[in-house]
């Protein structure tokens, strides 16, 4: 199985004030389904909200729960702004943590930035759906779903019991 035959589906969330109220284009999002169509993943919803904990956490268990998205992947409100919720409304949503996608997605991109070390993002999981937080500019979406990527299509089929651990 290549990276491009696993079908698997994803969702977008967005997490901006100026983007809810139409003020803003989401640029970021439009990162997200670029690289994320061009891996083979398959666009099933779409959304923008604003940096607001339960509209966030509403949309992550709607779309998890409903068994039809394999990954939501978030982007903005990771940084240390006073509206910023998306990490932590993340965490209190999924079942457990995955933090090895986290930690190599800001070791990666300090590499390019040292801002990549004030990186709130998490990613874990909710009813067999990866939970994937991203940054809110195109640029750090690029440089850090592009760490990501190199892992998910296994995390996605390990988690359907597709594939077990490598072996030794």
């Amino acid at each position: 199985m290549t990276d491009n035959d696993h079908n698997f589906r994803f969702a977008v969330l967005t997490s901006s004030d100026a983007g809810a109220k139409g003020e803003r284009e989401d640029t970021s999002g439009d990162a997200v389904v670029e690289m994320m169509t061009t891996s083979g993943f398959r666009l099933v919803h779409r959304d923008i909200v604003p940096d607001e904990a339960d509209r966030i956490g509403e949309r992550l268990r709607e779309w998890s729960d409903a068994g039809d998205v394999d990954v939501i992947v978030t982007t903005g409100g990771t940084g240390l702004g006073p509206r910023d919720v998306t990490p932590q409304t993340t965490a209190a949503v999924v079942e457990f943590q995955v933090p090895g996608i986290a930690e190599a997605m800001r070791s990666e991109t300090m590499r390019i930035t040292p801002m990549a070390m004030l990186s709130r993002s998490v990613v874990g999981v909710r009813s067999g759906c990866l939970i994937v937080n991203l940054p809110g500019s195109p640029k750090g979406v690029r440089e850090t779903l592009e760490v990501a990527l190199k892992s998910l299509t296994h995390g996605l089929e390990m988690l359907r019991g597709w594939r077990g651990h490598p072996s030794p």
